[in-house]
């Protein structure tokens, strides 16, 4: 029977001394951020909106476009990893990561990320030229956030939130769903308060001498920081009802009591503000809307 500790293991190929092929596997799979794929799971929204996504056609081909993202995203964060190793061997948090800790070579970490490029790319192609087109336009913008943009700040935030809406734009491409203004405004919007928040977190961790500051950080403040996300907490919830209300949306739902679901669009608010304000843990926010901690 095939056992990932036998000599033989395929990944043994990969192998870095002293450490077990079960943990590099692990490793691994870290290195491709398989636990950031579920935001990628934007792809589903215009579908979901337009009320098609319960065709089964229709789910199959979203999630081959979601798995397409998801291979290019995992590019992305080796891409990224990779470019800062040094800096993450400083970080709290970030010294354990593969590359970081030296579970996983470079020479694999390359290998990688060529492979993810090749099948996401490839195969997003074969699905639809325009959504093809967003995976390139994702690349571009996150492989120039990479080279320098990173440490410019609010356009570091804007670009990371640029990233969620291409997301959105391309699931309404390959879905072939129009997709509507406010549903636009409101991903970018949530995204860009994500984002915040995230610098928020990087802030907290220097001033308790957890972590080196990011360039980027260094244009913030904890006030300024805590004034936006109130903004924005407030921007989005009226944009969410108001999108919810709208003919459009009622029209494709068929139902008009879809601005229910803005309840949990403000619970979810209330509790990533409590985890950002008062846990002070939104450098995990992918988390932060679970009630428990299921990556652990």
């Amino acid at each position: 029977m095939f056992s990932l500790n036998s000599p033989k293991c395929f990944y043994s190929w990969f192998f870095v001394p002293k450490f077990k092929p079960t943990v590099l596997i692990c490793a691994i799979f870290f290195l491709l951020r398989i636990h950031h794929w579920a935001k990628n799971a934007f792809l589903f929204i215009p579908a979901f909106f337009a009320g098609v996504l319960a065709d089964v056609n229709m789910m199959i081909l979203l999630t081959e476009g979601f798995l397409c993202f998801s291979f290019v995203a995992s590019a992305v964060y080796i891409i990224n990893d990779y470019r800062d190793i040094e800096k993450d061997r400083l970080h709290p948090a970030k010294k354990n990561r593969p590359l970081a800790s030296n579970k996983v070579s470079k020479s694999t970490a390359i290998v990688l990320i060529f492979v993810c490029l090749a099948i996401g790319l490839v195969w997003g192609f074969l699905l639809n030229q325009n959504f093809a087109i967003a995976l390139l336009m994702y690349l571009t913008i996150n492989l120039l956030y990479s080279m320098g943009l990173k440490n410019v700040a609010i356009l570091d935030t804007v670009m990371v939130a640029s990233g969620f809406l291409l997301r959105t734009l391309a699931g309404g491409w390959l879905a072939n769903v129009e997709i509507s203004q406010w549903l636009v405004i409101m991903v970018f919007l949530l995204s860009f308060f994500l984002a915040m928040a995230k610098r928020r977190d990087d802030l907290v961790l220097f001033h308790e001498g957890q972590a080196p500051l990011r360039a980027s950080s260094k244009n913030y403040t904890i006030e300024f920081l805590n004034t936006i996300l109130s903004v924005l907490t407030a921007i989005i919830i009226v944009a969410y009802i108001m999108y919810t209300i709208s003919d459009e949306v009622v029209r494709h739902i068929g139902s008009k009591y879809i601005y229910v679901t803005s309840l949990f669009v403000f619970a979810g608010l209330m509790r990533f503000l409590q985890i950002t304000m008062v846990r002070k843990k939104a450098g995990r926010q992918q988390r932060s809307f679970l009630p428990i901690h299921l990556y652990r």
